[in-house]
């Protein structure tokens, strides 16, 4: 029954994040609102959607481990599984730009989560917690990541921007609806069918957080790269990652924080320190070559690397 109740509630999550994207993208364009900023707004925040209903869905029920544990289980699932999967169906090329600023900024987020998670060691606290100051430093980050990209975002032709549906006002309104209501009721399915499985398996909220969990919210990331291998288009996987990850520090966790500060409980310097040197990985396995390329081979030890991070998990068990 928990399995039944995490699978509808994953497949209203996405379903709704699709409904809800289409729908306010079509009423942005009818306002002449350029498809440029609704791309990087409404369509950037629909493929982060998911992880954003679970974390501040498990923020409010207190499943604070189960709203980090998604956050950073996410985030390497994306760089390990997303990246390595789609340099294994077609190479990615880097551009210096990526290489020189965007991650740089991904490794950036993980140290920012590194910190505000060590309080017992920095000598800030009496206990490991994500407090509310912790969030609305990560949303000012947040604040100053959608500055940069709008700034870059300049540099480009709005033709380049994802193709905008054209639908009726009253459709985007029933999409608009829809896909919110689908959104929370599919977050509180999947948070308790999560829950559930945990108690019944007698492990913590965090294993599955950073797993089962993390890998399901990370589906819209998988399926937009691997299509975008497929057409020829691997690069697009690197900015997708990268974009995905820093909105689900910034603004995913610092929400969930600000709503409800979150002690870390099970969920270890282990995983943090992984997160970091995925993101490191990434970095230095794009500049190893003069053209800036993560190769087959490259994808390859990437999702092997993310094997045995999973295996280690299962092993603690």
């Amino acid at each position: 029954m928990n399995v039944i109740l995490l699978l509808v509630g994953l497949f209203l999550i996405l379903s709704g994040a699709n409904f809800l994207t289409d729908g306010a993208a079509a009423l942005a364009k009818r306002f002449n609102i350029s498809s440029l900023v609704i791309g990087l707004t409404i369509v950037a925040f629909g493929t982060s959607a998911p992880e954003l209903t679970v974390s501040v869905v498990s923020a409010i029920n207190g499943s604070a481990e189960l709203a980090i544990g998604n956050v950073v289980g996410s985030n390497i699932f994306n760089i390990l599984m997303i990246v390595g999967v789609t340099a294994v169906v077609a190479p990615i090329r880097i551009t210096r730009g990526t290489l020189t600023k965007e991650i740089p900024l991904a490794i950036l987020s993980s140290v920012v989560v590194l910190i505000c998670a060590n309080d017992l060691f920095l000598g800030t606290g009496t206990e490991n917690v994500i407090n509310r100051a912790d969030g609305l430093l990560m949303l000012c980050f947040f604040l100053i990541f959608l500055g940069y990209t709008f700034a870059i975002a300049h540099n480009h032709s709005d033709e380049e921007s994802a193709e905008i549906k054209t639908l009726p006002v009253w459709r985007c309104v029933v999409y608009i609806v829809g896909g919110l209501a689908a959104l929370i009721f599919g977050g509180r399915l999947f948070v308790d069918g999560s829950s559930e499985i945990a108690r019944s398996l007698g492990v913590g909220e965090s294993i599955i957080g950073l797993t089962l969990v993390a890998m399901g919210t990370s589906l819209p990331e998988l399926a937009t790269s691997v299509v975008a291998a497929l057409k020829k288009n691997p690069e697009i996987a690197i900015g997708n990652v990268i974009g995905s990850n820093l909105f689900n520090v910034f603004f995913v966790l610092g929400a969930s924080a600000t709503i409800s500060p979150l002690p870390l409980g099970g969920i270890t310097n282990f995983d943090l320190l992984y997160l970091l040197g995925a993101s490191l990985l990434m970095f230095f396995v794009g500049k190893y070559h003069k053209v800036r390329m993560i190769t087959r081979t490259e994808g390859i030890v990437m999702i092997a690397t993310y094997v045995v991070y999973t295996g280690y998990l299962i092993y603690q068990l």
